[in-house]
């Protein structure tokens, strides 16, 4: 196996796949990258038997061959070559040789025969979406993800598609975020799978080119997803995702109406003198005026006052500020609209205008 590369056009892959390598690893063979060339293509493969990238880049002066490469240590000497140099890699014995100008480095390989078969069954449904759209309906979810849960299906993010209609959720327990957007087509099915978490999160760092369009493919196990030159998969979580949908179905006291910004000051302020642990804001809520305190431990208190357009009953609920924070911090609009339930189990935030996005905050006992 022989061929001459350019230094971007192998920094950039090896930069995609380097992320879904685990550092520590029991496999030593999961450390590497794979490294097929045939037919003036390379294509590099990285995994972690949960995720997979595979990216296709194409080479001069190549002869077929395949080895696995030590994948940080590749990454580093690529990223710290000169731009624009060119790089001659060649496979000797159990070897890796690496020419570029002056330089020369040899690193020590593992065959490509003992590097595992990603496990995928067959995918029959399918769509494809605008990479911009996708991205941004992340980004409005995966906030809310829950991390390490014993629940293991909150690790992780919904992605429920009916026909026309896509819609994802993420939760941790406390909070609860849903985007929901229009396909450009029919798909003429109604189906949802959970992708993991450390999935959904490598796939929102692949998605630099706003402009690509994505194709996304699934079965009840795994999801494919061909983003431009590169194949990500991942598998599926194997769980039923709870039902949100009973947090609709209840009564809520008139909405309160307030500045975005207003309120991220006034809870950033407060927040630095709430407990470190459970970050406890109180809101105190009267027609025309909102007031936002909190204590700790050591005795230090803060107040807040803002006017708010609100003409409704007296109130007072404490939440975790940290995730008011997030929440608010994701509106795009200047006006953050507050719903609290009227047994108090949940509060809505969202804007004046109909949009794609809806966060829900769960209260706590202070």
């Amino acid at each position: 196996m022989k061929f001459i590369i350019n230094r971007e056009n192998l920094l950039m892959p090896l930069q995609q796949i380097v992320g879904v390598i685990e550092k520590r690893q029991t496999m030593p063979v999961l450390a590497n990258v794979l490294m097929v060339v045939s037919d003036d293509f390379l294509t590099l493969t990285g995994t972690d038997l949960e995720i997979q990238i595979v990216a296709k880049v194409v080479i001069t002066d190549s002869s077929s061959g395949s080895i696995t490469v030590p994948a940080r240590k590749l990454l580093d000497l690529c990223r710290l070559l000169p731009s624009g140099a060119d790089i001659l890699l060649e496979k000797q014995n159990d070897k890796v040789k690496l020419l570029s100008n002056r330089s020369k480095f040899s690193l020590s390989c593992l065959p490509a025969e003992h590097y595992p078969e990603f496990a995928e069954t067959a995918m029959e449904k399918q769509f494809t979406i605008n990479a911009g759209k996708f991205k941004k309906a992340l980004e409005k979810t995966i906030f809310c993800m829950a991390n390490q849960d014993v629940r293991y299906y909150l690790n992780g993010l919904l992605l429920n598609i009916s026909n026309t209609r896509m819609k994802l959720v993420a939760s941790d327990g406390h909070r609860l975020s849903i985007f929901e957007d229009m396909l450009d087509e029919q798909t003429g099915y109604e189906s949802r799978i959970i992708l993991p978490r450390k999935g959904v999160l490598e796939l929102y760092r692949l998605l630099d080119n706003l402009e690509t369009e994505l194709t996304v493919m699934f079965s009840n196990n795994n999801i494919k997803i061909t983003i431009g030159n590169l194949i990500f998969s991942a598998k599926l979580v194997d769980a039923k995702y709870p039902d949100f949908g009973k947090v609709f179905q209840q009564s809520f006291y008139k909405p309160i109406s307030l500045p975005k910004q207003e309120l991220k000051e006034a809870l950033t302020r407060v927040a630095v003198l709430s407990n470190e642990k459970f970050k406890g804001v109180t809101l105190d809520i009267a027609p025309d005026s909102m007031k936002i305190s909190t204590h700790n431990p050591e005795h230090d208190e803060a107040e807040e006052e803002l006017s708010i357009n609100y003409q409704g009953e007296l109130l007072s609920i404490a939440f975790n500020a940290q995730y008011l924070l997030d929440a608010i911090s994701n509106l795009d609009s200047d006006t953050a609209i507050l719903t609290i339930a009227s047994n108090a189990s949940s509060c809505f935030i969202d804007e004046p205008s109909q949009c794609e996005y809806k966060f829900i905050v769960m209260p706590m006992r202070l």
